[in-house]
């Protein structure tokens, strides 16, 4: 019996066929945007988190100003840090490594290639702090730092665009007026938590970046990995009063500086994402309600005009059950097609949408199977009134149905 009702119920879609698509556009976009929302927000938190990772575990961001969070640049101006502030805190016993960065945007030029990029100045614990590796050559020493010898690490972006795929090791590129030597290259990150490309970086010592390319004794941020053992909020508590002593504020002051554990930055950022991903979700389902009242209706049209076709169904020996259930799986057949293509539809504008904002594509298979599923429901729901409809229609009524 339910083979049969499958059968007629394709038969009556295809004879249909525009009437049966429009019926299921609401269900289709619906269900395209419910997958789209939830696959782009999920893979939004899996590239925050991966951004997080790749600092490393225990690393604070000390920044000046009372900025909490956000990309570098954003905050609001304050007395910069000095490399003096940097060794002062290196002396803490909380603090095992920690890597002051000033930052300036210069074109790098090679021959007839050039790439306008951003170079971070800072000391050799930067590629272990920043938790990198190198994926050829070596890091600059920390005699080489000290003596601002002009020497740099290239990312995977700037190796590409000058030397594509040469060694750049031991070759000379011009930064400004600077002949640096490429002593190593660093290892592929991608994109950042605020969609940045890691790779477009050149790294060197940051003495040389200071005399030469910035022009003062500026450090805009550091990083400080924590020791081991050491709880982070122990730790934040003893920088914390050290910078307090050493930029001389009182104690009814605050804080004109900022120190944040990027692991509470990244469960904040995914709550946020979690909460806009339901949000959007929730109004992009009110597309399902509308689609299930359009099945409805046009259920409640074909018992109309199959009102003679039921009656003669119902006169050679039917039962109302099997006319009930020969509608009701014409209904969630609508309704489950529209959930395929609503699925096939969303996937695909999420990878188009992940692609273009550069974040991993992340395809849940419970969110597809949930969507699946309500598709289904959405056609007992809506399709059992006009199914009821049918099964209860007199069959004497139904046959003098014109």
């Amino acid at each position: 019996m339910i083979t049969e009702a499958f059968r007629l119920a394709a038969r009556s879609i295809i004879r249909n066929k525009l009437r049966s698509f429009l019926t299921i556009l609401g269900i289709v976009i619906g269900v395209a945007a419910v997958i789209a929302m939830v696959t782009v927000g999920q893979g939004s938190s899996k590239q925050v988190s991966a951004s997080v990772e790749a600092l490393g575990s225990d690393v604070l961001i000390l920044r000046p100003g009372r900025r909490e969070f956000g990309p570098p640049g954003a905050g609001g101006r304050a007395r910069p840090f000095t490399l003096r502030d940097a060794e002062a805190l290196a002396t803490l016993r909380e603090v095992a490594r920690i890597a002051p960065i000033a930052t300036s945007t210069q074109t790098v030029v090679l021959g007839n290639a050039n790439s306008s990029t951003q170079i971070t100045g800072s000391t050799p614990d930067w590629v272990e702090v920043s938790n990198w590796s190198l994926a050829s050559g070596r890091n600059f020493t920390i005699a080489e730092d000290r003596a601002g010898l002009a020497v740099c690490l290239l990312g995977q972006t700037v190796r590409q665009r000058l030397f594509g795929e040469a060694d750049p090791v031991d070759q000379t590129v011009r930064i400004k007026s600077i002949a640096c030597q490429v002593v190593g290259v660093l290892a592929a990150k991608g994109a950042g938590s605020f969609g940045q490309d890691q790779d477009d970086v050149v790294v060197m010592p940051i003495r040389l970046l200071q005399r030469r390319l910035a022009g003062d004794s500026d450090v805009s941020t550091m990083q400080i990995s924590v020791t081991p053992g050491v709880a982070v909020s122990e730790a934040t508590s003893a920088i914390e009063s050290l910078m307090r002593e050493r930029r001389r504020l009182t104690i009814e002051q605050d804080n004109d500086f900022s120190l944040t554990d990027m692991k509470e930055v990244a469960t904040m950022l995914n709550s946020v994402n979690s909460v806009l991903s339901g949000l959007l979700s929730s109004v992009a389902a009110v597309s399902l309600l509308v689609g299930g009242i359009g099945i409805m209706n046009i259920m409640l049209v074909s018992v109309t005009e199959r009102t003679r076709e039921i009656g003669i169904r119902l006169a050679v020996g039917a039962s109302a059950r099997q006319v009930l259930t020969q509608f009701l799986v014409e209904s969630v057949v609508l309704s489950l097609l529209g959930g395929v293509i609503g699925i096939l539809v969303g996937l695909t504008m999420a990878g188009v949408a992940s692609r273009f904002m550069a974040i991993p594509f992340v395809a849940d298979p419970t969110v597809i199977l949930g969507a699946f599923g309500f598709s289904a429901l959405i056609g007992v729901f809506f399709g059992y009134f006009p199914a009821r409809r049918a099964a209860r229609l007199d069959p004497i009524e139904a046959l003098r149905h014109q």
